[in-house]
């Protein structure tokens, strides 16, 4: 067997002529990198494309302008003050433009002879990584045979709600008709919609699904339609996805990302019941129930051109609207223990509950990501529980400071002085608007209370809120629900 010959010097890598930055924008991974300032210098496609944001609206501006972060909660900052690394973070966001964002992140100190100049961040979305890695065995769902995890009896909530949306999921799955799930990101459209399909005459067969996000444009109609040889370089004699789900439930997720053209070539196939592939003559009938899924309402998607009106008629024949974590503050505790009880499990760890503390800010808080943000903050949360049985405020990262911030933010807004505050012009100046809101939602509860005698539920019932939130807003205005029960004379 030959040697390999010596190089020479002409074959030797010259890394100082190595365009890094073009490779950095190549990676799957986010990358950005920010000065010590924290503004951010470079800031590659794949981090663009997790926060929606486009680069040339991004480089130049700090990173506290372009995520809801501060100083204290921002990873990048952070790295910039300490001058060590975080590395593997399970760190949730909010971007300035409202997209919330669940990722994995490490973050490195740059230094030119000794002195930190800069940062190295890089990203990856936590949501592929859960679709791209196989479970563990702790975690593992077996496939029930047709592509699917999940049924009915794995959703979890018994809110009058909940179960109404439900009930109207399973009703819907016995019909051919289209189906479109309409609901935020995180509150689990993908589980109701395996769940539609295996409650539904075609359980037996296959259920498939594709993110319209997640494939780049020019390859989603192939991998919808399927491809003939020589219909572009390289392209193959491939069955599409409504192929692949023939007889079975093709599941369009994300359908509101799909190009309004490619819109139009789906609603041909929905009318035809026929499918060409790409560069094909041949029509191949198809017999699929469609189940697509949008995270906002149709009528603006339709009026903003993001979705075609015939479309909607023919995908949307039924339509199930799933409520928002915070309109389903009354299975917050079902949810909590059965995430609890599954990331025992993946961890081994041995938690049991959250503290009471936790538990009044969890329903009291927005839930811009619903349900997975709140798994992802459990999650968070366990890593740094360790053996203790009980989760408290000091065991969750900097993601819980944003909960307490916003709650803060919304009754003493920076600028405004606190209400336990004069102002600088005295006791006669006017309340805020604020101070005005928190007095009247006082009386409010006051009132709830007193008519109800001090039965909790049935205030709650009254202001049409949960009694674990009602709970929170008498603790936070210093009442006494003995206080409205009537004495005895």
């Amino acid at each position: 067997m030959p040697f390999p010959k010596e190089p020479d010097s002409s074959d030797l890598l010259d890394l100082e002529n190595i365009d890094f930055l073009s490779v950095l924008n190549r990676l799957d991974d986010g990358v950005i990198i920010a000065d010590i300032n924290g503004t951010i210098l470079f800031y590659n496609k794949t981090q663009a494309k997790i926060d929606g944001l486009s680069p040339r609206d991004v480089i130049g501006l700090k990173a506290t302008d372009i995520y809801e972060l501060n100083n204290h909660t921002s990873l990048i900052m952070q790295v910039i003050h300490q001058h060590s690394a975080i590395k593997n973070q399970a760190f949730f966001y909010r971007t300035c433009s409202g997209k919330v964002a669940n990722t994995i992140t490490s973050v490195y100190p740059l230094f030119t002879e000794g002195t930190i100049n800069g940062v190295l961040c890089l990203v990856k979305d936590y949501e592929l990584l859960q679709k791209s890695k196989p479970p563990s065995a702790n975690e593992c769902r077996s496939d029930l045979g047709n592509g699917t995890q999940y049924t009915f009896a794995d959703l979890i909530g018994s809110g009058a709600d909940f179960m109404r949306v439900k009930d109207m999921a399973q009703k819907a799955a016995a019909s051919t008709s289209p189906i479109m799930i309409q609901g935020e990101t995180g509150t689990g459209k993908e589980l109701f919609a395996q769940s539609i399909h295996n409650h539904s005459p075609r359980r037996q067969e296959k259920y498939v699904a594709v993110n319209c996000a997640a494939i780049p444009h020019d390859l989603l109609e192939g991998m919808l339609f399927g491809t003939t040889r020589g219909a572009f370089t390289g392209a193959m004699d491939k069955p599409g996805l409504f192929e692949s789900a023939h007889g079975g439930t093709l599941f369009l997720d994300e359908l509101l990302v799909m190009p309004v053209e490619l819109q139009a070539k789906l609603l041909r196939v929905l009318q035809e019941k026929q499918v060409r592939r790409v560069g094909s003559v041949r029509e191949t009938p198809v017999d699929v129930k469609i189940i697509s899924s949008v995270n906002r309402d149709t009528r603006i998607a339709i009026r903003e051109k993001q979705l075609r009106t015939d479309l909607f008629y023919r995908l949307g024949v039924v339509i199930v609207k799933l409520p928002p974590l915070r309109e389903r503050l009354d299975n917050m505790e079902d949810l909590v223990t059965h995430f609890l009880e599954k990331i025992n499990g993946r961890l081994g760890t041995h938690v049991k509950q959250i503290s009471r503390e936790v538990f009044e800010l969890f329903t009291a808080y927005q839930w811009p990501g619903n349900i997975r943000e709140l798994e992802h903050l459990i999650e968070g949360a366990m890593n740094m529980a360790g053996q203790e049985e009980i989760l408290g405020l000091e065991h969750f990262t900097p993601g819980l400071d944003s909960l307490e911030k916003i709650e803060l933010e919304y009754w003493d807004p920076p600028g405004r002085p606190s209400q336990k505050q004069e102002t600088p012009a005295g006791k006669n100046s006017p309340p805020g608007l604020a101070s005005i809101q928190a007095d009247q939602e006082k009386k409010a509860v006051e009132n709830a209370l007193s008519t109800s005698r001090g039965n909790v539920s049935q205030a709650a019932k009254k202001l049409g809120i949960s009694r674990q939130l009602l709970h929170y807003k008498i603790k936070k205005y210093k009442l006494f629900r003995v206080d409205f029960i009537p004495r005895p004379r």
